[in-house]
């Protein structure tokens, strides 16, 4: 298993699973629109017994402009 830790945007700091380690692109849902995630660098925690590989993705842009709520 690996995990995606997203870094900048409106999902920063969340953890995803990630299908493929090898990924480069993350596209998600968010409220209306989506926004886009891109890897920024390599694959850590890779060993055995080191606990599951996780791979940054930072936040590039959103499909459309995200406004805040009224919260």
């Amino acid at each position: 298993m690996a995990l995606a830790r997203l870094h900048g945007g409106p999902l920063d700091g969340q953890i995803l699973p990630l299908d493929d380690v090898e990924q480069d692109t993350l596209i998600v849902p968010y409220s209306e629109t989506q926004i886009i995630y891109r890897r920024g660098g390599e694959a850590t925690h890779t060993g055995a017994n080191d606990g599951p590989t996780e791979v940054g993705f930072w936040f590039t842009e959103s499909s459309d402009d995200i406004v805040p709520g009224d919260d």
